[in-house]
């Protein structure tokens, strides 16, 4: 099945950029008056029939709309941190975005190894993820930030989310705060909305894991293995994806 993405969806037709405009008409040969479907990354699938096949100016009349085309019955946050690897990191973007995911935030906590992450590529492979998986929604992939001040902002008032799963993926325990598995986590707590924090190769801070668990953040962990950060950011997407599959 052949997706294509618009951003300008007004007035009953949907404009493809240039990029997707050459694909349709350049690559696979559209035509005026072939049909065609439309994603706008936002859940909504638009089934339309093209009205112009200029590889500038492709523009398709939308038929008929299916919201929530491709969605999974939860909303889940991974804030991952990036890793020295960038394409290690692509690659979880692109499985991420496959099995299931809302938001990708790039953190860098105190131990990351690296401090800039340019988000623009990622989006890119979010985009082509998304239509190879048929999902009509693309992962928000916003700019980094810190760990803490992602802690932060998750927690509103400081108080713990009484709608919503908190956990934080660490390697190391915590007499008062023991990890428990994600599955069992997942099972205890039937909340929809889901952020899930990963460290980098050198695992969260003591700081960071603490204000975490002071901010509402359950400990956890994803097997006996030891997983590298781009693998643990599957893992745990995997994890909630199977666990709400029917």
């Amino acid at each position: 099945m052949e997706l294509f993405h618009s951003r300008l969806i007004e007035g009953g037709i949907c404009t493809l950029d240039r990029d997707e405009a050459a694909h349709c008409v350049k690559v696979l040969r559209h035509r005026t008056g072939d049909c065609i479907n439309v994603i706008d990354g936002r859940g909504t699938l638009y089934r339309c029939r093209l009205v112009s096949d200029s590889p500038k100016d492709c523009r398709a009349e939308i038929l008929e709309s299916e919201k929530g085309w491709g969605s999974h019955p939860y909303k889940l946050t991974l804030a991952v941190c990036p890793t020295k690897n960038n394409e290690r990191y692509e690659w979880f973007v692109e499985k991420a975005t496959e099995i299931g995911v809302d938001t990708i935030v790039p953190v860098i906590g105190d131990h990351s190894e690296r401090k800039v992450y340019k988000t623009e590529r990622a989006g890119k492979i979010a985009l082509s993820a998304a239509k190879q998986s048929l999902k009509a929604s693309i992962p928000f992939i916003p700019e980094p930030c810190s760990v803490k001040d992602f802690i932060l902002a998750s927690s509103g008032d400081g108080k713990e989310d009484k709608d919503g799963l908190k956990l934080i993926a660490c390697c190391f325990e915590d007499e008062e705060h023991p990890r428990t598995s994600i599955a069992e986590a997942l099972g205890k707590n039937p909340a929809r909305n889901i952020s899930i924090l990963i460290g980098p190769e050198g695992d969260f801070s003591r700081d960071e894991a603490s204000l975490a668990i002071s901010h509402g953040f359950i400990p956890v962990h994803l097997g006996s293995s030891r997983l590298r950060t781009e693998t643990a950011g599957v893992t745990a997407a995997m994890a909630v994806y199977f666990h709400h599959m029917d």
